[in-house]
């Protein structure tokens, strides 16, 4: 995964966690439960997400279902977009390529996102999932999002 010290210090996110994560319960919230990830903290180009556990999160052999760490991957890049444009409701995912590296087993689940590539009508991310006290990634995903081309003519046009 890239570092966020490659990119030669910390920036700025063009959105704080606190309204990225009154975003997401507004517009993900079902039956007034929300998806149970909390955005922890964003940069600009990077983010870390926590799904708090659940039991009902486990398959069987006792580790977190894999799907839940493709949405957890999913959810990150959407971020990590945000981080650089704003809330950007309509961009959506195009493809998702994730490896499952090790078991990832009960308790909260962390997401690293890092944005590596912001074009014209794509953004590309890795994210690295994991246990939370884990230093190894449970899985690895590369993650591309179209953005909605106007999207970037309204932000030329702002700034």
């Amino acid at each position: 995964m890239w570092s966020q010290s490659s990119q030669g210090g910390t920036m700025t996110s063009k959105v704080s966690a606190e309204e990225i994560n009154t975003f997401l319960a507004a517009a993900f919230s079902r039956g007034g439960e929300g998806p149970g990830i909390a955005v922890e903290e964003v940069r600009e180009d990077w983010c870390k997400l926590r799904l708090a556990y659940r039991d009902d999160y486990l398959r069987p052999g006792g580790v977190i279902a894999g799907p839940l760490q493709m949405s957890l991957a999913d959810t990150a890049t959407y971020i990590a977009v945000f981080t650089r444009l704003g809330i950007v409701p309509g961009a959506v995912t195009s493809s998702l390529n994730i490896n499952f590296l090790n078991p990832c087993k009960a308790g909260d689940v962390i997401a690293t996102g890092q944005l590596i590539k912001l074009g014209k009508r794509f953004a590309v991310a890795e994210v690295d999932v994991r246990e939370e006290n884990m230093t190894v990634p449970a899985s690895r995903a590369t993650v591309t999002f179209t953005v909605p081309s106007s999207y970037h003519s309204d932000q030329a046009k702002q700034g």
